[in-house]
């Protein structure tokens, strides 16, 4: 039996490379949902070529459009975010892949789990702001939750099959665009030098997040509740071939690596087939045209941002939460060029001291924290 795969977020980087798997694989997997934030074009030709059951808008001034577009099929067209969240839950999803941006995967991966469904994630804000709340809903709903990260992935493809002896994971980082700036030239980075990824192609809010390096620190905290690690078992290298996605260091001393050319659809893959692999075109790694594998520190005083990570780590409560919704802030006016690249750890900075911390915080006390950083933030710019 094949299974039925939502996409919430099927436009953007990772949305259209899990349809790129899908189609490899259609005696395997079947589109079940779709739904994009504002690109209604991209979401009514993704509905044309895959013929989904429904699909969601979640800009509502857009649902009269992708409607008329998509008349003469037999496809249900809605809108809005409690759209997204109620066809998480409908009979005929199997496994959800959450590809939103930022802070808007939380409510949607929630309602997913709480209707069994199993989830494949990209969106790993989800697990920044709320890990605590995730990790008690899927022991609750015995659900499966499959990471769609490569450095994640690479993680769970080295503990598969192996006893819980874990003395660390080491997450690995490519060092971004701005890896061998001095904290000097960081000053005058423009846009498009952020946008230039050495080694991936990512949507422009990940982009940015890995040239600050604040994308290496959400993964930290994801790390923490995805493999139930206490703070102190997880490291970060810069490692800029990108070849080795990540390891894990286990008691006994032996290390694991997970290695492969920088492709995110073999992740995708991976999530969506696991506890199989399935056979793939993807280009196959040839030691011989990468001769060297180099590994360094991660430089904290120059990338401000993973610093500000591994201080959310310790302090726990809403902080995560707070350094998201201020990131999402901070890189969104840097996209607009209203803020120099600098500034964006500036404003996290400033967010964490002046939001109220909650040692204990509740789901609504999440959404509030996010709420108020997000204007405490856009006052400051």
């Amino acid at each position: 039996m094949p299974k039925h795969i939502a996409i919430l977020g099927s436009t953007g980087s990772i949305g259209t490379q899990t349809l790129d798997v899908i189609k490899s694989h259609p005696d395997k997997l079947v589109v079940e949902v779709l739904t994009a934030n504002k690109n209604a074009d991209l979401l009514i030709a993704q509905a044309k070529e895959f013929q989904p059951n429904a699909v969601v808008i979640a800009d509502e001034s857009l649902y009269q459009k992708v409607k008329d577009a998509l008349f003469e099929n037999d496809i249900k067209v809605f809108a809005g975010d409690d759209a997204i969240c109620q066809v998480t839950q409908m009979g005929t999803v199997d496994t959800v892949v959450t590809a939103m941006v930022g802070y808007s995967g939380l409510k949607p991966t929630i309602k997913a789990i709480e209707a069994g469904k199993n989830i494949a994630l990209a969106n790993k804000e989800t697990l920044v702001v709320a890990g605590d709340i995730i990790a008690e809903k899927i022991k609750e709903h015995k659900v499966f939750i499959t990471p769609i990260d490569s450095e994640h992935s690479a993680i769970f493809q080295c503990l598969t099959g192996e006893p819980e002896k874990i003395e660390k994971i080491i997450l690995t980082a490519s060092g971004g665009p701005f890896r061998n700036k001095s904290l000097s030239e960081l000053k005058n980075v423009t846009l498009k030098q952020a946008l230039n990824h050495p080694n991936w192609e990512m949507g422009a809010k990940i982009t940015i997040d890995s040239a600050s390096m604040m994308n290496k620190g959400f993964e930290i905290i994801e790390a923490k509740w995805l493999f139930g690690l206490k703070n102190h078992q997880i490291d970060v290298v810069v490692h800029p071939q990108s070849i080795i996605h990540s390891m894990v260091q286990f008691t006994d001393g032996s290390i694991k690596a997970q290695m492969g050319l920088p492709d995110m659809k073999l992740p995708i893959q991976y999530a969506l087939s696991f506890p199989d692999r399935w056979n793939s075109d993807f280009p196959r790694l040839d030691f011989k045209m990468y001769p060297n594998l180099t590994f360094e520190e991660p430089n904290l005083e120059k990338f401000r941002c993973l610093a500000l990570a591994y201080e959310a780590l310790e302090k726990g409560g809403n902080t995560p939460a707070i350094i998201n919704a201020a990131n999402e802030i901070a890189v969104d006016a840097f996209l607009k060029e209203k803020i120099s690249f600098l500034k964006i750890p500036e404003l996290i900075e400033k967010a964490m001291n002046g939001i109220a911390f909650v040692s204990k915080p509740s789901y609504d006390d999440y959404v509030a924290t996010d709420e108020e950083t997000r204007k405490y933030t856009k006052s400051l710019i």
